[in-house]
């Protein structure tokens, strides 16, 4: 008798535990998001199946017949946010809120679910990770109270739209996602079929109510936004929430915006009594001083649209081991020896290559962009001759391996920002264009054009260098 064929539910299907992807054969790569190890067997192939034409919701109407009203934002109340968001929420919007472990998440969007609460427009706050006394003594301490703003805890994803129903606010805010579950879906909560659920329950019930919504999402170690990666393209906004936990800055970056731009940075201070937005946060990043100091150089460099003026420090010791130590804090450690390299090679400054180094820079700003690179440099040299620069100098450009100094982006808005600040001196690439009235600005075409610019004593011979030459 010949073998029975096998039916579709008895043949196994595959699917990409990250993206979702499925497939009727097992392979080692999703061809979907390119992870590795992740196709897994989930059940029976499902047979392939036509749609016939059904009746359709909404008519189709010509682009300019479309009422565009309804996509207006409102703003939260939180400025900084706002301008991440550009402008504020639009209702039906959903927004993903990602950062790490005590970076704040929750203590942002308790503020912000307080301040949109209005007589007009109720908010909903709904927890899963904590209970609610816990957040109603987070409320107090930040000063969180609000008539209007109704709190909850739930895990389960049908009484929080039960809450929904009940209460009908304009605004969501769940934290998180990954703690709500579905009991009509198998797996644990967080899981990937559980946070698509969760996901897809939500963003229909926004869409249907033009309620925004906000969720918090955690992180894995890699930094990356848990969960399936379906998530980031079910929603309508991205937020990264990101800051060193030992240090009050606070960032927030859009990483995707269906309403808007997504080079804004808000920045935010944490501290004791809550979160405050930052509309001038260059102070946290300079550290005052009646005299200059050795090692020392500022800079301007641009998050999104926003220039923040930024100090890089530099420190050389004598090595008591054979191999000197490289250590930064806020710097790649990359561009640092790059620049060590080049100072050493075309700024002949011979003696940075047997003394320790260290680099870092003030407030927990890190510095990544290319920009930064003369600052650095100057910070190295200057501290290696134990000279200071001028007090009121920023040092603007990219640093390349052959000495030459490469013009960056935006220049006359980082110019703008110092001159804003009081700085009255800077050092650019060629070509700055338009320079702010009562600044001097001087072009440097290399490192030595910017060595030559520093006092007389920056450009002698650091300490050592004569006996390496010899």
């Amino acid at each position: 008798m010949a073998a029975r064929t096998k039916s579709a539910k008895d043949r196994p299907s595959y699917r990409c535990t990250e993206c979702g992807w499925t497939t009727a054969k097992w392979l080692g790569r999703c061809p979907e998001c390119q992870a590795w190890g992740t196709v897994e067997e989930f059940g029976g192939a499902t047979a392939v199946r036509t749609t016939a034409a059904g009746r359709v919701s909404t008519a189709a109407l010509p682009i300019g017949q479309v009422d565009s009203r309804q996509a207006t934002a409102r703003p939260t109340g939180v400025g900084e946010l706002d301008r991440v968001l550009g402008g504020g929420l639009v209702p039906g919007a959903v927004v993903l809120l990602a950062g790490e472990p005590g970076v704040g998440k929750s203590t942002l969007l308790l503020d912000v679910a307080a301040k949109a609460a209005s007589d007009e427009h109720r908010t909903l706050y709904v927890t899963g990770e904590e209970s609610a006394s816990q957040v109603r003594m987070r409320a107090d301490r930040i000063r969180a109270i609000d008539d209007h703003l109704y709190l909850a805890a739930e895990t389960d994803l049908s009484a929080v739209l039960a809450h929904l129903d009940a209460v009908k606010p304009s605004l969501l805010v769940l934290d998180s996602v990954q703690t709500v579950a579905s009991p009509e879906i198998e797996g644990a909560p967080g899981g990937m079929a559980q946070v698509r659920e969760v996901a897809g329950a939500l963003i229909r019930a926004s869409k249907e109510r033009g309620m925004s919504t906000l969720l918090v999402g955690h992180v894995t170690k890699e930094g990356a936004i848990a969960g399936p990666r379906l998530l980031e393209h079910l929603v309508d906004v991205v937020l990264s929430f990101e800051g060193d936990r030992h240090a009050r800055l606070r960032l927030v970056r859009g990483v995707k915006n269906r309403y808007g731009a997504t080079d804004e940075v808000g920045c935010f201070e944490l501290h004791d009594e809550g979160i405050t937005g930052l509309a001038d946060p260059s102070g946290l990043f300079l550290t005052r001083r009646d005299e200059p100091v050795p090692g020392t150089c500022l800079t301007v460099t641009l998050e999104g649209k926003r220039p923040l003026v930024a100090e890089v420090q530099a420190l050389t010791v004598d090595s008591q081991i054979p191999s000197p130590r490289r250590t930064t804090s806020g710097l790649e450690t990359s561009r640092v020896s790059m620049m060590l390299a080049v100072l050493e090679q075309r700024g002949r400054i011979s003696s940075l290559g047997k003394r320790d180094i260290y680099s870092a820079t003030v407030g927990g700003v890190k510095l990544s962009e290319p920009a930064a690179d003369l600052a650095i440099a100057l910070a190295l040299a200057s501290a290696a001759s134990d000279t200071p620069l001028p007090k009121n100098l920023v040092a603007i450009g990219e640093v390349g391996l052959a000495g030459e100094v490469r013009r960056v982006t935006g220049v006359q808005r980082r110019l703008a920002e110092a001159h804003r600040l009081g700085f009255t001196h800077a050092l650019v690439p060629t070509d700055p264009g338009r320079v702010p009235a009562g600044m001097k600005v001087t072009e440097v075409a290399d490192m030595g054009d910017a060595l030559r610019a520093l006092p007389r004593r920056t450009r002698a011979q650091a300490p050592g260098e004569g006996d390496a030459r010899r």
